[in-house]
């Protein structure tokens, strides 16, 4: 077994937390899947085409050995357990925990972030990873934001809870405790700075790749409750 598999199914574990009385999680599942879908429409062509341009790649020997359009089996998996626990964190949070950010802060907060990514985007629009991550987070996180505010701050609040996990699984991939990474990525592409062995762009990246599904979850489900 694959240690990319081995990481999916650990994240996938959420699941068997998912009938938690309180959380409920299950009565997301159907609207959550949509979100799941709607995400992979679009990080799936995007994975394919900077894999096929090299901007990043797969470890043979960490892998299944199973490819769908050059993109490993694990990979694809990748799109459904990593959004899947994540939007899990966030309705365990809105159910046990008081959100100790205010709005007026979270508001503030999220408008700096996005004029900050936003500009080094621009700033390092030959660099692939860098440009497209930076410029397509912001313009995603302005939306929302302007949408529904409310779900902005209680989105602070889960990405900093689920920010420790993400340094863990993606510690992993990108080589930390293994001779070779799993992910690797052209540095010619990125910043070339690094949380250990993680890309900064991937602290956006993964905003952006848990943003959509919450924000696709939370709305059809308010939608339906009304």
């Amino acid at each position: 077994m694959s240690l990319y598999l081995i990481l999916n199914i650990f994240t996938f574990s959420t699941i068997f937390l998912s009938f938690d009385k309180k959380v409920a999680f299950y009565k997301y599942f159907p609207y959550l899947l949509i979100g799941i879908i709607i995400n992979g429409i679009i990080f799936i062509p995007w994975d394919i085409l900077f894999t096929q341009n090299k901007v990043w790649g797969f470890n043979p020997n960490y892998l299944f050995g199973i490819f769908i359009l050059d993109l490993p089996l694990e990979e694809w998996l990748f799109f459904i357990t990593v959004p899947f626990s994540c939007v899990f964190i966030h309705f365990v949070l809105k159910a046990y925990f008081k959100n100790p950010i205010s709005l007026k802060f979270s508001t503030y907060f999220w408008y700096l972030l996005s004029f900050i990514v936003l500009f080094f985007g621009v700033l390092f629009n030959d660099q692939l990873y860098t440009f497209t991550t930076f410029i397509i987070t912001p313009i995603f996180i302005l939306l929302v934001l302007n949408i529904n505010k409310e779900f902005m701050r209680d989105f602070l609040f889960t990405y900093m809870v689920s920010f420790i996990p993400f340094i863990l699984i993606n510690s992993i991939l990108t080589g930390s405790f293994t001779d070779d990474p799993i992910v690797w990525y052209n540095n010619d592409e990125n910043f070339s700075i690094r949380i250990g062995t993680i890309p900064i762009e991937d602290t956006v990246y993964n905003m952006l790749l848990l943003l959509i599904p919450a924000f696709i979850t939370q709305f059809l489900f308010n939608k339906k409750a009304k």
